[in-house]
């Protein structure tokens, strides 16, 4: 049953990454085709066009490369979490704020900060701005922005209360944050401060 719902995990996070991933490639498939019908005569615009998304495409890659992938369990290969994660979200409607605090963290802790970000991302639809940051052994995440909110299903996904079964592309993601946490003997805690904030705490569990 576990090999059963690794592989689903697997397979929903594998689709949420390519749909990631279309958007910047098709761009980049559209520069090229432009610049191969007029091949005497190289539009500036096409070229930025290709040079633009293939940007776009490399940071979601890097970023999630560390965010799902073995970055975390030791140490992290290319640039540093923070770096990875304001190239991430310099292509969206989000600010993101990565503060000091967490940075000093092992590469671990990292991770499931990175992770937090995409939660926080979920939770920001019309832009906002996002910061994340730690005091002591505690992580939080902190998301502003027009209608901050995450839907019933990405709740309780991230709380781990829905059944493996029954994820989707939608609620994987926070699923995966909260199965992160708790594999780090954490769990997670969402606050709704006012509206328009929302923000995740990553406690240790306590016995």
């Amino acid at each position: 049953m576990t090999r059963i719902a690794d592989l689903r995990i697997s397979e929903l996070l594998t689709a949420r990454l390519c749909h990631e991933l279309i958007g910047p490639v098709a761009a980049v498939e559209s520069g090229v085709e432009l610049l191969l019908d007029q091949p005497l005569n190289l539009d500036q615009e096409a070229l930025a066009l290709a040079a633009d998304s293939a940007r776009r495409a490399s940071a979601r890659l890097q970023f999630y490369r560390f965010a799902y992938g073995l970055g975390g369990e030791g140490r992290a290969a290319g640039p540093p979490p923070f770096e990875l994660a304001a190239s991430y979200f310099a292509t969206t409607r989000i600010a993101c704020h990565y503060a000091e605090g967490v940075r000093i963290l092992a590469p671990a802790e990292q991770k499931l900060g990175c992770n937090l970000l995409l939660v926080g991302g979920e939770a920001l639809v019309r832009g906002g701005k996002l910061v994340l940051d730690a005091v002591g052994d505690e992580m939080h995440l902190d998301a502003a922005g027009e209608a901050a909110r995450l839907a019933p299903e990405q709740l309780d996904a991230l709380l781990l209360k829905t059944p493996v079964e029954a994820l989707t592309p939608r609620t994987v993601q926070t699923y995966f944050t909260g199965l992160l946490a708790r594999t780090r003997g954490r769990h997670l805690l969402i606050e709704a401060a006012e509206p328009g904030r929302l923000r995740v705490r990553s406690a240790a569990l306590t016995v």
